[in-house]
């Protein structure tokens, strides 16, 4: 077995949502979850088929999001993973609708941060581990982030 990192190429605005399903209607099933979820959502999905052809299966509505995901997803080449690209959207707004999808089986992460995808490799294929999303922790919060945090939250609308 080989670990190899295999990093997350987007631009620094752009959100993504990394699991694992297992069905070749993964791809179908994730857009109609997000569509009627987020209709106005720009986005792509990929999804690493494991058998047979073993091809990225793709979807979206938008083509810089499906261009993303593909690339994203042929780099991975990990057996039943899928990973959707957002745009002027977070996690946040569809993350329950994909985890309720009955073919997903885990999330590994849902950010917009730099992302390494810790990956396993043998003579059969490729899986993922884990990710390595954003920044090592610095410290614990003071009373001034703890402001700057709900400032923030209420900036963007998530409080009142």
């Amino acid at each position: 077995m080989e670990l190899k990192i295999v990093k997350i190429e987007k631009p620094d605005n752009i959100n993504f949502i990394l699991g694992q399903a297992h069905f070749i209607k993964t791809v179908e099933d994730l857009y109609e979850a997000i569509v009627t979820t987020q209709p106005h959502l720009k986005f792509g999905i990929a999804f690493c088929e494991s058998s047979g052809p073993a091809l990225v299966r793709w979807a979206g509505n938008d083509d810089a999001m499906i261009e993303l995901a593909k690339k994203n997803a042929l780099n991975l080449s990990a057996g039943h993973s899928f990973i959707i690209f957002m745009d002027n959207g977070y996690p946040i707004n569809i993350l329950n609708a994909i985890k309720m999808v009955p073919e997903v089986c885990r999330i590994f992460c849902a950010t917009a941060n730099p992302v390494e995808v810790v990956i396993a490799e043998t003579e059969q294929g490729r899986g993922i581990l884990g990710v390595i999303d954003g920044l090592k922790t610095k410290g614990i919060e003071g009373e001034e982030d703890i402001q700057k945090r709900k400032e923030f939250l209420r900036k963007i609308g998530y409080k009142f």
